[in-house]
């Protein structure tokens, strides 16, 4: 039957709409400095938050509204600001989102979700997540799961990590952070790693990825990278961009191990941020917001809302300015995380390595992963090297004589040994955390 002439008007209609242009919201540049730029027009279209993309001489920029006031929006670009001139175009862009899944294993991206490694496009994967978001809610997330063997004997006998746990590492620069987080990305029991590298040395990356991190660890592990020369919004953003990636890979059912090397970098470029957004320094030059967005950050890491099955397990490095383990981010974040892990130069001095201070170091969650047996080896364990330490100057001094004190003559008999059980060659094979336990109780063993 043929259609009706109402029908075919609407028809018409629809297909004279479907050819009109989209509309494009746009604004101008109204002034620019090193950092930001300040943008007209667009004020009852935009919030906190929102990109947009500015016309420049190489090609549009994109760049995020940090700030707003009554006459105009700040703007901080990801890329360079050379070329953009008063009055250049800016155009509305939404809302931040990646599409990651399984085919990014294997890869190395930039924060905006780009490929760096020149192997061609990223395969999507099967939504697009917005890359802000909020953390699960409390009451309806799962609880954290068995222990997670890292294959580090110094961490699996010491601070024992369970499923969905988040622990900070510690550290002043050259400490082995960087080899520690290989060392976990390729023995670590966990289905995909997530490596977040935040204002790391531009040439150092193919050397983590090829002598540190190696082919194997690299199959399964996603690299979101910012290096030191990218612009603090690229340096907060990268950080996000992993989070987003892991709960991707987590929401799929997968154990994933978060790593982040460093929250410190990300607090800078946070700083920076609020500095360029018109906020007062506080803490140490830190601006209030800094202390903010480190939660926000953290809080997504962990076990997936029930039933899931996915967790999130966060390794997180915390750069400590002078070695100062007090200065403001590492208080800051050491009371969001379940635990840390300290790495001492002094003990890398000594030649021992991973560098870790197992008695500087703790994990909230080992009383309840610990089997009765394996808490009494690693509390032995603690006592004789804190009573090492302690004599350690008197030895030095020779003012100590063999057999004045039982205790003092095991602990210095069997501390070396423990000493031994801690360091670990990277390239060693890995243990699960019942064979850790055992060396650990050969070596307090009576020699």
């Amino acid at each position: 039957m043929a259609a009706s002439p109402f029908l075919r008007r609407a028809e018409a209609a629809a297909a004279a709409l479907r050819a009109l242009p989209a509309e494009t919201v746009q604004g101008r540049v109204a002034a620019a400095s090193a950092l930001s730029l300040e943008v007209t027009g667009l004020q009852g279209f935009l919030g906190c938050g929102a990109r947009v993309e500015v016309e420049g001489a190489a090609g549009p920029v994109a760049a995020e509204i940090v700030a707003l006031s009554g006459q105009a929006a700040r703007a901080m670009p990801f890329g360079a600001l050379e070329g953009v001139r008063l009055g250049a175009p800016v155009r509305l862009r939404g809302t931040a989102t990646l599409s990651p899944g399984a085919g990014w294993l294997g890869r190395v991206v930039d924060p905006l979700g780009r490929p760096m490694d020149g192997r061609g496009p990223l395969p999507p994967g099967p939504a697009a997540l917005p890359v802000r978001r909020a953390a699960p809610e409390a009451g309806l997330r799962a609880r954290l799961g068995p222990r997670l063997a890292l294959g580090v004997r110094a961490l699996d006998g010491f601070c024992t990590m369970r499923r969905g746990q988040r622990l900070g590492l510690f550290a002043a620069s050259g400490v082995g952070k960087s080899t520690l987080l290989s060392m976990l990305a390729r023995g670590a029991d966990c289905d995909a790693a997530v490596l977040c590298l935040v204002g790391e040395r531009g040439r150092e990356l193919r050397e983590f990825l090829e002598d540190d991190l190696g082919a194997e660890g690299l199959a399964r592990s996603v690299v979101v990278c910012a290096t030191s020369d990218a612009p603090p919004l690229m340096r907060r953003e990268a950080a996000y961009a992993a989070m987003t990636v892991a709960e991707a890979l987590a929401a799929e059912g997968r154990q994933v191990l978060l790593m982040m090397d460093s929250l410190t970098r990300f607090a800078l470029a946070c700083r920076e941020i609020g500095l360029a957004a018109g906020e007062p320094p506080a803490t140490r030059g830190y601006t209030p917001g800094v202390f903010a967005e480190l939660p926000r950050l953290l809080e997504r890491a962990g076990p997936c809302a029930e039933g899931v099955g996915g967790a999130i397990t966060g390794l997180f490095t915390v750069l400590v300015e002078g070695d100062d383990h007090d200065e403001p981010v590492a208080d800051a974040v050491r009371g969001i995380l379940d635990g840390h892990v300290v790495l001492d130069r002094r003990i890398g001095e000594r030649g021992r390595w991973p560098a870790i201070d197992v008695l500087r170091s703790l994990s909230r969650t080992v009383p309840g992963c610990l089997a009765p047996a394996e808490r009494a080896v690693m509390e032995r364990a603690r006592r004789i090297l804190a009573l090492q330490a302690d004599m350690a100057e008197l030895v030095r001094l020779g003012a100590y004589r063999a057999g004045t004190d039982p205790a003092v003559d095991e602990a210095l008999r069997l501390g070396p040994r423990i000493e031994a059980f801690l360091a670990q060659r990277k390239e060693e094979p890995t243990l699960p955390v019942e064979g850790a336990f055992a060396r650990l109780e050969a070596a307090l063993a009576a020699a």
